[in-house]
C-alpha cells in the first residue's frame, strides 16, 4: 500500500509564497505521475498541475506563472511552488499520484492541506 502525506500549507498574506510538499511512502512502488488539486468552499475539485516521472508537466491555465510543480524521485516527493499567492488560491489542497505498485496502476491521494491566503 502507498501513503501520500501532504505538508506545508499554512496562512499566507496575499503576494506570499508557499512551498507544499507530498511524499509517498510503502514498498515496493514506482511513480508514473503526481498532481496537485485543490478544493476551495462550495466549488468542485480542480487541477493544479500535474509532473511525470518522465518531467512532463501540465497547468491549469490561470495558475500558469505562478505555481510550479516539481518531483525529486529518489525522495519519492512532490512540490508546488506557489508564488504571488491571492485570496482565489485559498483552498484544500491535494495531493493526487497515479502509481505502479507491484504489476497494477493505482490512484492514491493525500489528506489534503489547507491553504489560507488573507490578510
Amino acid at each position: 500500500q502507498v501513503q501520500l502525506v501532504e505538508s506545508g500549507g499554512g496562512l499566507v498574506q496575499p503576494g506570499g509564497s508557499l512551498r507544499l510538499s507530498c511524499a509517498a511512502s510503502g514498498s515496493g512502488f514506482s511513480i508514473d505521475t503526481m498532481a496537485w488539486y485543490r478544493q476551495a468552499p462550495g466549488k468542485q475539485r480542480e487541477l493544479v498541475a500535474t509532473m511525470s516521472s518522465g518531467g512532463s508537466t501540465d497547468y491549469a491555465v490561470s495558475l500558469k506563472g505562478r505555481f510550479t510543480i516539481s518531483i525529486e524521485i529518489a525522495k519519492n516527493t512532490v512540490y508546488l511552488q506557489m508564488n504571488s499567492l491571492l485570496p482565489e488560491d485559498t483552498a484544500v489542497y491535494y495531493c493526487y499520484g497515479f502509481i505502479r505498485v507491484g504489476f497494477g496502476m493505482n490512484d492514491y491521494w493525500g489528506q489534503g492541506t489547507q491553504v489560507t491566503v488573507s490578510s
